[in-house]
């Protein structure tokens, strides 16, 4: 299954996802967001060991994945289309019931993750780790409201 939601990343940044949020069908957008959220999880993961001391830091790794989060932070939010609600999903009904207060929350993260990208950039690794601390909350904010955990 992660294979096919690799691929189907993959093939949509390769093609253009416009399409994607006026055509998709139901399961394809479920897979096609999952498959984002699991790239945030790989670029989040290494950065966060780094933050609790699991991992020595390493700026380079910190600027390329606080970048990489930036541009995938625009990314999945296309693909909570009508009816994505049911199926292999973790997406709870208040996404379609409260809208604006979810597009509130992507557009918090948003900045966050934008802002952990400059951070990142100019190498001071407190400011990094406070940073850091920022975008998780708005992370664990969405989930705790949003998101079903299994």
């Amino acid at each position: 299954m992660k294979a096919l939601r690799v691929a189907v990343v993959s093939g949509l940044m390769a093609c253009g996802v416009a399409p994607l949020a006026q055509a998709a069908d139901p399961e394809e957008a479920i897979e096609y967001r999952q498959g984002i959220f699991e790239a945030f999880g790989w670029n989040f993961g290494p950065m966060g060991a780094m933050v609790k001391g699991k991992m020595p830091y390493d700026q380079a790794v910190v600027t390329r994945n606080a970048q990489r989060l930036a541009v995938l932070s625009d990314m999945p939010w296309e693909a909570f289309i009508q009816d994505s609600e049911v199926g292999d999903t973790e997406a709870k009904p208040e996404i379609w019931t409260k809208r604006s207060e979810f597009d509130s929350r992507i557009d918090a993260f948003q900045t966050e993750v934008r802002k952990l990208a400059e951070v990142a950039a100019q190498g001071d690794q407190k400011a990094f780790r406070t940073q850091f601390g920022e975008v998780a909350k708005t992370c664990k904010g969405c989930h705790d409201d949003f998101r079903e955990e299994h």
